[in-house]
């Protein structure tokens, strides 16, 4: 089940039709593809790939999102951090959960 996360879209249906039966001809019939076209995805989709994930880094971020971060993680509170750029706590929230979404594999 974890390898079939990893296909696509098409790799998942083509597979699926096969392994019950359908032929080659008849698979690539019903998605408008040819056969040697559905013979190539289905040769494609047993190969291992490498899932190349570029590393985000803190540049990927902007000065407000860093700060934030960093004196959430010196333990500021929303409040305190609001005052300081003249903005809501509930603001500061928000802006703090859009940073950590660009950064999930972070620690902060």
């Amino acid at each position: 089940m974890a390898e079939e996360q990893t296909l696509r879209p098409v790799e998942r249906v083509v597979r699926r039709l096969v392994d019950s039966g359908v032929g080659l001809a008849e698979v690539a019939w019903r998605l408008r593809r040819s056969p040697r076209s559905v013979k190539q995805i289905l040769e494609l989709s047993t190969r291992t790939r490498t899932v190349a994930h570029s590393p985000v880094s803190l540049e990927a971020l902007r000065p407000l999102e860093r700060r934030i971060l960093a004196w959430r993680a010196e333990g500021a509170s929303y409040a305190e951090i609001g005052a300081r750029f003249r903005r809501s706590p509930a603001f500061i929230r928000r802006v703090e959960g859009v940073a950590r979404a660009k950064m999930p594999d972070a620690d902060f």
